[in-house]
């Protein structure tokens, strides 16, 4: 696999291969803050050459199987040597234990340097796909689908929701300017949830608006002035049930506030047709990916 062949999975993935690499070159940077690897220099010849192979420790889903290879390249590529990587799996692909996802040869050197920052992305990017799978099979047989949200980690969001892809989930939006959604606070300080809705739809007549409310009667009002999209903040089952009777499919609902898997199921059999689930990517656990060593 060159160096063409990652950016180009990249690109069909939606992502851009120059801003992954600038991100991979500031954490190559952060990682070696102006020194070299000097436990890596003590201890190996300068032109000993290893295989790398990253192996799945626990079953997933993975996510960030090409960004990891790009950061081996990086490195080799800053020392002037190159790598060989052979990728195993591809993103969106259930793995278990022992699975060797990605193997990388080349000097010994660059292939520690880098272990740290590729299994660093490789590891939370699985855990975020790993989560969101985990919601898509609770809500399978359903309308419902899983989606995130914008509490992400600064600087990774493409990322981060490139993994909730990966594990079957759906995109919220992706900033600030490419869609609108109306919370508590732009209701408070526009005087109402209609007028907030109204002030938005206003000024951006082409952008898609969500509004949040919290109550029917809130839910209501906001059909009747044209939302595109309804957040059901802290709904029961009951209340989301009732929503989906009287919106009558005019509108789209979603689903949100502290909800865990364990909900998944009767918030699907309300008849919503998202979930907004945070926790997919500020609270997903690592999916734990090991790298080993082989002398050639």
């Amino acid at each position: 696999m060159t160096k063409d062949d990652i950016r180009a999975q990249l690109t069909a993935a939606g992502l851009d291969p120059d801003a992954i690499s600038g991100l991979i070159d500031a954490a190559i940077a952060e990682d070696l803050a102006g020194g070299v690897d000097v436990t890596t220099v003590a201890t190996v010849p300068p032109e000993q050459r290893s295989q790398l192979d990253l192996v799945a420790r626990a079953p997933g889903v993975v996510a960030g199987v090409p960004i990891a290879a790009l950061v081996f390249e990086n490195v080799a590529a800053s020392a002037g040597s190159p790598v060989d990587a052979s990728q195993d799996r591809s993103d969106g692909d259930a793995v278990v234990a022992g699975d060797v996802l990605l193997s990388i040869r080349g000097r010994t050197r660059d292939l520690l340097t880098a272990e740290r920052t590729a299994l660093n992305l490789l590891c939370h990017l699985s855990g975020v796909a790993t989560a969101t799978a985990k919601w898509a099979v609770a809500l399978s047989g359903s309308q419902t689908r899983v989606r995130d949200t914008r509490k992400t980690t600064p600087l990774l969001r493409s990322l981060e929701k490139y993994a909730v892809r990966c594990g079957g989930g759906v995109n919220h939006r992706m900033a600030l300017s490419d869609a609108a959604l109306v919370k508590d606070n732009h209701v408070v300080a526009a005087g109402g949830v209609a007028a907030a809705f109204e002030a938005v739809r206003s000024q951006f007549p082409g952008i898609p608006v969500e509004v949040e409310v919290d109550s029917l009667d809130q839910l209501d009002e906001v059909v009747a002035a044209g939302a595109d999209l309804v957040l059901l903040d802290n709904f029961t089952a009951d209340q989301m049930t009732e929503a989906v009777r009287r919106v009558g499919g005019r509108v789209l609902l979603e689903a949100s506030g502290g909800l865990t898997l364990s909900d998944a199921p009767a918030v699907a059999a309300t008849g919503v047709d998202y979930v907004a689930v945070g926790a997919l990517t500020h609270s997903a656990p690592v999916l734990d990916i090991g790298a080993d060593l082989e002398s050639i």
